[in-house]
Order: C-alpha cells, then structure tokens, then sequence
C-alpha cells in the first residue's frame, strides 16, 4: 500500500502529463519558458486573485515574500513552533528573529487567543500554517494584524484549494505561499512553489526578486536570487490542474470516510466551521504513538509523523531562549500526531484495510 500514491496518479493523466512534457522538449525554452506564464495565469484564477508568481519551491515562495517585504535585521516575525523547518527557517535566513506562538488543539493552527500578547513594536509579519489542509481563522489574524500593521503571510503548502468562507487558501492574506513538492494536494516532479497576492507593486518586486532583482536582463535594481520555477514542472502543473477539483471532492470524500469509521477508537481531524480541508494530510491523535505506527507496519500500513520535534527544540533556533515547556499544545501534538494513508485514489478496500489494521493494534494496546 502506498503512503501518497503518485505512480496511479500519472498512469491516470499520462496522456496529458506526456503531451505536456513533449512540448517543452520540442520548444526547448526550458527557463520561463510559455508554460510558466500558462502556469501561473491559471493558478491566479483558481486561487482568485491577480497575480501568481511561481518559484523554485515553497521555501523560496516564503523567503521571496519576507525579502519583497524588506524584513531583515532588527524584526520579528511570528509563526507556530509545530511545522516544518522552512517556516521559520526563512525568516532567519532574511535576518529576522522566528517568534513562536502556541497552537491550538483542534485544527493544530496558529492560537489565536495568544497572537495578540506576542506582538511588540518589533513585529513585522505573521506567517500563520494552514497546517493538514485548513485554515485558521484568516479573518480574525487579519483583523489582529491591520490593527497592529503587520503583514500576514498565509503559508499554504499543505492547504492549496482549501477554501474558508468560501475564499480558496492563498486569497485571504496580503501575501501567500504555497508548496507544489510532489506529495502535496497539488504536486509537480520536483521542488516548486508559488506566491499569490492582490498587490501589484508587491507583485512587480517579487517577479524582480526571483530572477536575480530585475525583470530586464542586466538590471538589477532589486537584491535578487534564482528562485524560478522550472518550465518542465510548469507543464506538470498544468496537466494535473484540470483534474485537481475531482480530485479535492475525493480527498474530502476520503477524510469524511475516515473519520466516520475511526471517530470511536481516537481522536480525528476536526473541521473548522465554515472550512473544507483538503487533507494533505489525514493526522489522528493517539497515545502511544510509536507503538501504534509499529503495529500498524507490522500489518502491512505505511504512516508518517509530521511533526515529531518542534521548531523551538531544534538545535538552530537555540539561542531564542525557548524552553521545551513553553509551547504545552505543539509539544503534545509532536508526541500524539500520526498520519495514515492519503490520497485521491484510495479506494475504499485499501481504506477499510487501514481501518480495521488501526482498530486491530489499538484494542491490542488497550488489552
């Protein structure tokens, strides 16, 4: 059984996919080539906003973000301590100093009730995770920041084509990044990444900023990198991206699924009120953890921890100052959190399998 199931993915589009592949080969234009702009005018329409800037990966998307922003040295910027290393590792990597904010329980997002106390006059951005598939509360982080005029950058990499109040992830912040890493909802065959906004000067500095600080060749005016994006996963892109709504109908359907057949033996994803979630990730709670993943491969079903050391732990971000305690709702999720199998194609067999396997090693624990 597969974890994320890419191989039946391409089988379904391969026609697609290798027509898609086939003309860039043919054109040659393998940096920014049409199917870039193609890319990136069609994921703007999806998320429902002007401007859509691809880049290498969702690393580049964020750090490009802060750089267009011109944070450094001397601010801070706020996010979770529970996520993956990029979040935090952009805003040191920009000069800036990570300030970690608690998350909440239920939907393992950025607490909102702590935000404000953790804001100070050095406060430039909050970077909230849309962590497994949803987002947080985007309206009340906006309201909390405009009255502190701070930027919000949505991190989407787990939550594109998420929706709240009916507006998809990417459209609800001034700035926001997502992933196309290829085990997320939407992947290419590579690293890649995007940032979305509804800004035209923030989008003009962000197209300079990822082709070396300038949009014309030989000037630079702009203190740049190399964060394009690929036009080979362009093409992958588009090729998937038709098929991506039926595909986020089957991941709800999935996740719904799940949490039916498994709400009486742990604790399921939560969905918050008037979200969709897209489970990047489907991610149960349970006590002990370790010995219910052994299990469960012993019986033939892959999991994955996402995350099992929090950001503030990590050797890196030492010299903040944080105690492993500070943060009681990451360091218990990092200790509880296990993800099972997800994907648009898992059938309802493969599903049942996972069930009764999970059911099977917990009343064996219990016993």
């Amino acid at each position: 059984m597969e974890f994320i199931d890419l191989k039946t993915q391409y089988r379904h589009y391969q026609a697609a996919i290798d027509a898609r592949l086939q003309a860039v080969l043919q054109h040659a234009q393998f940096i920014m080539g049409p199917e870039v702009r193609e890319c990136e005018r069609q994921l703007a329409d999806f998320v429902g906003v002007p401007h859509c800037v691809t880049v290498s990966s969702g690393t580049a998307a964020l750090e490009i973000a802060l750089r267009a922003l011109e944070i450094g040295p001397g601010d801070d910027v706020i996010t979770v301590p529970f996520t993956w290393i990029s979040t935090a590792e952009v805003i040191g990597l920009v000069g800036a100093r990570p300030v970690f904010v608690d998350i909440e329980p239920d939907y393992f997002n950025l607490d909102l009730d702590r935000l404000e106390a953790a804001i100070t006059p050095r406060t430039r951005a909050i970077i909230p995770v849309s962590l497994f598939g949803q987002m947080p509360d985007y309206d009340r982080i906006n309201e909390i920041a405009a009255r502190h005029r701070v930027t919000v950058i949505e991190d989407a990499a787990q939550s594109f084509g998420a929706t709240r109040r009916g507006r998809r992830s990417g459209a609800v912040t001034r700035l926001a990044s997502t992933s196309f890493f290829p085990a997320k909802p939407l992947g290419c065959y590579g690293d890649g990444g995007a940032v979305f906004t509804a800004d035209d000067d923030l989008a003009r500095t962000i197209r300079a900023i990822r082709t070396h600080g300038g949009v014309e060749r030989h000037h630079h005016p702009l203190l740049g990198t190399n964060g394009r994006f690929d036009t080979l996963q362009a093409a992958v892109i588009l090729a998937k991206l038709p098929h991506f709504p039926a595909e986020l109908d089957q991941r709800q359907e999935i996740g719904a699924r799940y949490s039916a057949a498994l709400k009486d033996v742990c604790r399921t994803p939560a969905v918050a009120p008037h979200n969709t979630h897209v489970y990047a990730q489907y991610t149960i709670r349970v006590p002990q953890r370790d010995a219910v993943m052994a299990g469960l491969k012993q019986r033939g079903i892959p999991t994955a921890v996402y995350y099992p050391k929090c950001l503030h732990e990590q050797p890196v971000f030492a010299r903040n100052g944080y105690r492993r305690e500070d943060f009681p709702e990451a360091i218990r999720a990092s200790e509880e959190v296990l993800s099972l199998p997800m994907h648009p194609f898992l059938d309802e067999t493969s599903q049942d399998q996972v069930v009764a396997a999970l059911k099977d090693v917990l009343a064996a624990l219990q016993a």
